[in-house]
């Protein structure tokens, strides 16, 4: 299981960094006109939203999501002052781009407020999509991994279907953990836990959307960031995709939009599923921060704290 846990973080990552070269740029058939099949890290360009990044490096999410990893690693578990700290030093005369949510809650911080009250009103998937750091250290814990998941999301993310999702999406990774297939262990939850609610719905339309092609489906579900287009079209990446984690988030990049969100959590699944084995040593090794990122997941396997 060891194994696949450090798989499930790594992937997480990979499919941000995958992302970042095309990151939000909404017509499929431009970007494969002038990228073509983006199966490998590209520099983004001086008029996208990552002009100051070079290939291989996160976008602002990813950079969150190592935060979060970094925060566990000194804490030795979820502390969510700690990352609140660094979260709010990470945007101190930050480079990269800055979204709404981001802007939204660094001003709530500004007005007094805490980490338990500052989250934006933003339902963008993205605050739900930081979480693999989190199923690695909780994953023994379920009550206090589902409590871990929805307060690091709603510190900067309110919206109530956000933080559902996130919840949902951790208490899955972990079940595929525990050997339980993808699929399986996205419907299971959906049904249990999470029956009646729009979860169950977004699951249901996901996995019956499977046989369809993924730019196509992407498209129809919405290529936004937010959680009501967001959500099934992971569900259909992870189900399409089950035994393939390279070919999900290549397809999900060539979808366009929001591909970094939704290839975080995509991978994260499929990772957690499928082991290093099904990532591409090329994107391993060509990803930036892959030594800061192993250096903690070390850090953890040796219970080091200090």
């Amino acid at each position: 299981m060891s194994n696949n846990a450090n798989a499930m973080v790594l992937a997480s990552f990979t499919g941000d960094v995958l992302a970042l070269g095309v990151h939000w740029i909404y017509d499929p058939a431009r970007i494969a006109r002038e990228f073509g099949r983006v199966d490998s890290y590209l520099k983004p360009r001086s008029d996208s939203y990552h002009p100051t990044r070079e290939s291989g490096e996160f976008t602002h999410y990813g950079d969150q999501t190592m935060v979060l990893l970094e925060s566990l690693a000194a804490k030795g578990g979820f502390d969510l002052d700690d990352f609140a700290g660094r979260w709010r030093t990470l945007f101190k005369n930050y480079s990269g781009y800055i979204d709404g949510a981001t802007k939204g809650t660094l001003k709530n911080f500004e007005a007094g407020r805490g980490p338990e009250e500052s989250g934006s009103s933003s339902n963008d998937l993205a605050g739900a999509s930081r979480i693999a750091p989190l199923v690695l250290y909780l994953r023994n814990d379920p009550e206090e991994l589902a409590r871990a998941a929805r307060g690091q999301t709603a510190m900067t993310h309110a919206d109530s279907d956000t933080v559902h999702a996130a919840e949902f999406f951790a208490r899955a990774a972990r079940r595929v953990l525990e050997g339980t297939p993808p699929v399986s262990a996205m419907t299971d939850e959906a049904q249990g836990r999470f029956a009646g609610t729009r979860i169950e719905h977004w699951v249901a339309e996901g996995v019956k959307s499977k046989p369809q092609e993924t730019v196509a489906v992407i498209g129809q579900f919405g290529r936004s960031c937010h959680a009501p287009e967001a959500f099934p079209a992971v569900v259909h990446l992870i189900a399409r995709y089950e035994h393939n984690l390279e070919e999900a988030l290549i397809e999900n990049v060539m979808s366009g939009g929001d591909s970094a969100a939704r290839g975080m959590l995509a991978g994260m699944i499929l990772g957690a599923h499928l082991g290093r084995e099904g990532i591409p040593e090329r994107w391993v090794s060509e990803m930036k921060k892959r030594r800061e990122i192993e250096k903690a997941l070390e850090k953890y396997r040796h219970g080091d704290t200090t």
